[in-house]
């Protein structure tokens, strides 16, 4: 099911009773700040109340950092008790989990507070408010990712990409072998599992290609009109791929950069918007280019998230690692800029008709929230449109690309220019981005105060 979710949960989970009848295990899934997803496990005799009235869950479960440890002094945390928050199940969200080893079902939920309102750090409460400006404009947000990850091997003892062999001889094949279909046969196995799953949790994933590093895929979602539900596809499909990789002896590695000499992995966000008489908004309007054929409001719309772009960096690259991965040698964007079918930039137009017309999102790592990259480029895209951003010189097809680096290339500078921002706290609320800062801050501090062995490399000897 791609579209949208309008069934009741009670009754979705009748149907789904009677559709797998043995299924007594269910697991309850929500994506917290850092985008990982966390929950519980219910019996069965639990289902029916839970669908009915909701179950009650600490506010701070989507506030706790990477490791799955609580922040100090925030609120919703140890500091104040970590008050419990209403939970109820996202309707359309439950699927059976076919890598369980008992017939098992997952669903989605999502937070409200005591007295009725949506929780504050739900991200997908943070992706709605962010949307509702557009949406007031009466226009329909369509949209959806593609993810990037590395296959490693699993019983290797260092991380190991999967690496095809070259037949009859054994070794590992060299060289990136971008697009590679000999790559995607030597791991049919994998990937028919993970088509099968797909089709069962209703994930709508498409094409499937070799990227450009040994053991590195992507697979594209569709698109829907409906971008909280796309990022659910986001998550669901993040949480598949690394289920069905155990199934097969991989791990599968979502880090922005796990290898220093081999291409970092994405999460790239296909967007269009569409007018209520069902056209393209950014093919029709004034000032229409002649090819490609996009209008002012394509152009408005890029200068805002390229106005955006510096402070929402904290954002689309929320991890110490992530920062590895911006180097412009590497076909990962390195400052605001934008062109026509060109993946150098961070905002490209893809080859389209009037019909199709999109922009692609290309800064945040495939180890960022969805749910908030989409809040951000969402309040680039309204506050584009209302001011009338210019984004600037396009760069043109083929153009050699000189760079100026406009955007936070380090974990803290990207987090202190985020704390300054005047426009973000706008759209994703100020309490939100008051947490976000003190949360990314400490997991920073904490990660910084580590000593490694590149330290003992670096300086043991030599100072």
């Amino acid at each position: 099911m791609a579209g949208k979710r309008i069934s009741k949960p009670d009754a979705e989970l009748r149907r789904f009773l009677k559709r797998y009848p043995g299924t007594n295990i269910m697991e309850l899934l929500i994506a917290d700040l850092p985008g990982v997803l966390r929950g519980k496990r219910i019996a069965g005799k639990e289902f029916a109340k839970t669908f009915k009235d909701g179950f009650c869950l600490p506010g701070g479960t989507v506030l706790i950092d990477t490791l799955g440890d609580v922040i100090s002094g925030i609120p919703w945390s140890a500091g104040d008790g970590d008050p419990d928050v209403n939970a109820f199940v996202v309707p359309g969200s439950l699927a059976p989990v076919p890598w369980a080893k008992k017939p098992s079902a997952q669903a989605l939920y999502r937070l409200r507070t005591r007295d009725g309102q949506p929780f504050f750090a739900d991200p997908r409460y943070v992706l709605e408010r962010a949307a509702s400006p557009i949406r007031k404009m009466g226009l329909k947000i369509v949209m959806a990712t593609e993810l990037e990850f590395y296959l490693l091997d699993a019983k290797a003892d260092k991380p190991t990409a999967r690496v095809s062999r070259v037949p009859g001889i054994g070794r590992p094949q060299p060289g990136p072998q971008v697009y590679s279909p000999d790559d995607l046969w030597d791991i049919e196995n994998f990937l028919n599992e993970l088509h099968d799953v797909c089709e069962a949790q209703n994930i709508p994933a498409g094409t499937t290609t070799s990227e450009f590093a040994p053991g590195q895929f992507e697979i594209n979602l569709a698109h829907i009109d409906d971008p909280v539900l796309a990022c659910d596809h986001g998550v669901l499909l993040k949480r598949a791929i690394k289920a069905v990789a155990r199934q097969h002896g991989f791990v599968a590695c979502f880090m922005a950069k796990p290898f220093e000499e081999d291409s970092g992995s994405g999460m790239h966000i296909h967007m269009s918007l569409v007018d209520s008489n069902g056209r393209n908004f950014f093919s029709h309007g004034k000032e229409k280019m002649a090819s490609p054929p996009f209008s002012a409001r394509l152009r408005h719309a890029i200068g805002g998230m390229a106005k955006t772009m510096a402070e929402s960096t904290a954002i689309f690259a929320p991890n110490a690692n992530s920062y590895r991965r911006l180097r412009p040698e590497m076909f990962a964007p390195v400052e605001p800029n934008w062109g026509a079918n060109h993946r150098n930039v961070a905002l490209r137009i893809p080859v389209s008709d009037e019909k199709n017309l999109r922009f692609e999102h290309r800064v945040s790592g495939a180890d960022a929230n969805p749910y908030l990259v989409t809040a951000a480029i969402l309040a680039g895209v309204h506050y584009g449109l209302k001011n009338k951003c210019d984004p600037g010189r396009m760069v043109e097809e083929g153009e050699v690309i000189t760079l100026k680096r406009k955007i936070p290339n380090r974990w803290d500078a990207a987090i202190d220019r985020f704390s300054r921002s005047k426009i973000l706290p706008t759209y994703l609320g100020e309490e939100y981005c008051r947490i976000y800062v003190a949360h990314r801050r400490d997991e920073s501090r904490r990660f910084h105060n580590i000593i490694s062995n590149v330290d003992f490399d670096f300086y043991m000897r030599a100072v």
